[in-house]
């Protein structure tokens, strides 16, 4: 008979020979693991790189401009349109310049969500690449320079809905992309996000970017063809002549009336005279629009070289 409080030790100790089987089972396993491991290295070393570095950044612009690729600005991407007549797309080829090639699909995004676009990227440009920014929906509207309101936080999330369901495939010269244009998470308690940008979006910044004054883009706001206008011609060191059609083609306009346009163009260009982009523009012969603007410092710049390398 057991006595009380005693518990039998029932446990059976394995013989030697079992216990050197155990421990042949086990290098066998960890053999087999170290292998599968130095396969992988050899795959990640051997794996194809592209040319940027997962540790690169964007261009490091000035605050008060936001950097945004010249595929954006030169095309229907982001469309001179008011958002009431946005169209659902699938896979629909966009206008834009020679050597530019843009297919989208979901809904038509228009200035208003190039605005938000930019805010995002200008807050991540000091990150590497492809690491999230956080920010609150109340710092970002502040940022854009709108209320910020329920309403607000609204727009802000249809915004969002828009630029992540987007899906675009852009070919600017030898570099494509296709994906989205942004990922991220959201807290819908304190409003707060977590956004990150698709590290191959660097491309299109390698085939070409312009730096856009954010104040000037403030004081067009709620004017969509004047800020594509804009963005065109802030995108060109020299102002070349467009047919009407042209620019109604390249914009996206939703306005079929050729006539009707030419007075849009008309007020939009009023626009940019008013707040000084730039210092004439006439109608010629051939439907052609004929802009005199000043070049930025920059432009000047890139002007005096190719002028110099022309001559050499």
């Amino acid at each position: 008979m057991l006595q009380t409080g005693h518990t039998p030790d029932l446990t059976i100790s394995p013989t030697q020979p079992e216990r050197q089987q155990v421990e042949i089972e086990i290098s066998k396993q960890v053999a087999v693991i170290q292998k599968c491991r130095q396969n992988l290295l050899k795959r990640r070393v051997s794996y194809p790189q592209a040319e940027f570095k997962p540790a690169e950044q964007l261009p490091l612009w000035p605050e008060k401009t936001r950097g945004t690729p010249n595929a954006w600005l030169r095309g229907a991407l982001f469309a001179a349109i008011q958002g009431k007549k946005r169209r659902a797309l699938k896979r629909e080829l966009l206008a834009s310049v020679d050597g530019v090639q843009i297919r989208f699909t979901g809904w038509q995004l228009d200035q208003s969500d190039l605005d938000v676009w930019e805010t995002i990227v200008h807050l991540s440009r000091q990150k590497a690449m492809g690491n999230p920014v956080e920010f609150s929906a109340h710092s970002i509207l502040k940022e854009l320079m709108r209320d910020t309101g329920k309403s607000q936080h609204e727009w802000l999330k249809d915004v969002m809905s828009r630029l992540y369901s987007a899906g675009v495939e852009i070919s600017v010269g030898r570099y494509t992309y296709f994906g989205t244009l942004l990922k991220g998470a959201r807290d819908e308690l304190t409003g707060h996000y977590v956004v990150e940008l698709e590290i191959k979006l660097l491309t299109m910044y390698q085939a070409g970017w312009t730096q856009i004054e954010w104040g000037v883009r403030h004081k067009l706001r709620r004017k969509p063809l004047a800020l594509w206008l804009h963005g065109w011609y802030c995108s060109h060191a020299k102002s070349h002549r467009l047919k009407v059609e042209t620019i109604r083609k390249l914009s996206g306009s939703s306005n079929p009336q050729l006539s009707s346009f030419r007075r849009q163009i008309g007020i939009a260009l009023e626009d940019l005279k008013s707040i000084g982009e730039i210092q004439e523009w006439k109608l010629c012969d051939g439907d052609l629009i004929d802009v005199t603007r000043t070049p930025s410092p920059t432009q000047k710049k890139h002007l005096k070289k190719k002028s110099r390398v022309k001559n050499d």
